[in-house]
């Protein structure tokens, strides 16, 4: 049996492959397993509002090769999800039983798209658009030049629209509480920043909060997003942009802190020493405001996983965001965010 440790890594993503990514290059006989719920490997879903622009085969998404995990030795464990953590034995317990042995851990497993309570009952009617499979979900059940009605308008959705307007699809945009999120945007500010909205052709109706969507199938659109207020908006396709839900539960048995992420420490370590998180499932010590934060964004998501690699090496290195975090209204009206940087 070999004897060179073994790091595991959960979730496929932007930190995840950079982790394993950096660990290779530092130590080129240990053992690296990513663990990957879903089937595909590593794309960029930063890419994805691309379906509309006619790139629908997912090869065309792939930021390696296929061969790039055997040429570098990193085993890919596809469609195999994470029940829990076994610290004190160092085993994750996967969903079917299977037991994997780990020296030292990385989650790096992302977030969910956040639904609001209210709209649960009815979220079968409405698309996220996280995944390539949920990206391609939406661009077959959406006509030709149709209407999108989107809730919240996160600037992950917001990347989105901004798409749909070009390839010629109308979006109306219902704003939230997390309008513009991760940004945070003071009630003094948000007029200008919803106008600037239309100015790129959107569509944005205040009617306050929604509270259920309806299947209306036979007529001239196919959803209805209908307000507290009793009034409503006919869509073909309905999707829901309020941001991320770190994607934690497996977790809770592990014994690391969580409130509503991981909690680490700067260098990204959890409570236990061999365990590290790196991305949107984390929350990291902020010493100035001597409290925890979430860190969004490609960049910085890529950088964590940098990070986090290099500590798990044995370096002391701390994530300091290289991210200014305001957005901003260009001189002709539209809006520009760093979050919208997908690119080193």
């Amino acid at each position: 049996m070999s004897s060179a440790p073994h790091l595991v890594i959960i979730g496929n993503g932007v930190a995840g492959n950079r982790a394993a990514e950096i660990l290779r290059e530092k130590d080129k006989d240990c053992r690296i397993s990513i663990i990957s719920a879903g089937p595909l490997l590593f794309y960029n879903r930063y890419e994805l509002p691309d379906v509309f622009k006619g790139r629908q085969d997912w090869r065309d998404y792939l930021e390696n090769p296929p061969e790039y995990f055997s040429d570098n030795n990193i085993t890919l464990r596809r469609k195999s999800i994470v029940a829990d953590v076994d610290t004190e034995r160092r085993k994750l317990v996967l969903a079917h039983r299977e037991e994997v042995s780990f020296d030292q851990l990385l989650v790096a497993t992302g977030g969910s798209g956040y639904l609001p309570e209210r709209l649960q009952e009815t979220a079968h009617l409405t698309h996220q658009f996280t995944t390539y499979r949920s990206a391609m979900g939406m661009y077959r059940d959406l006509p030709k030049g149709g209407r999108v009605v989107m809730l919240g308008g996160d600037m992950i959705g917001l990347d989105l629209a901004r798409t749909l307007i070009e390839t010629g699809y109308h979006v109306t945009v219902v704003p939230g509480d997390r309008t513009f999120w991760p940004h945070e945007i003071s009630a003094e500010e948000r007029p200008k920043y919803l106008s600037a909205l239309e100015t790129m052709g959107m569509e944005v109706i205040n009617h306050g909060e929604v509270e259920r969507i309806e299947d209306t199938t036979g007529s001239a659109a196919a959803r209805r997003v209908v307000f507290v207020s009793g009034e409503t908006v006919a869509a073909d396709v309905v999707v829901t942009q309020y941001g991320l839900a770190p994607m934690v539960d497996f977790m809770s048995t592990a014994g690391v802190d969580i409130e509503r992420g991981l909690l680490v420490n700067p260098q990204l370590k959890t409570t236990r020493d061999e365990i590290y998180a790196a991305g949107d499932v984390c929350q990291i010590w902020e010493q100035e405001s001597n409290g925890y934060r979430f860190y969004y964004g490609w960049r910085n998501v890529r950088k964590m996983g940098e990070i986090s690699a290099r500590n798990m090496m044995g370096e002391e290195v701390p994530f300091e965001t290289e991210v200014d975090e305001h957005l901003i209204i260009k001189d002709d009206g539209s809006i520009d965010s760093p979050f919208w940087e997908y690119s080193a």
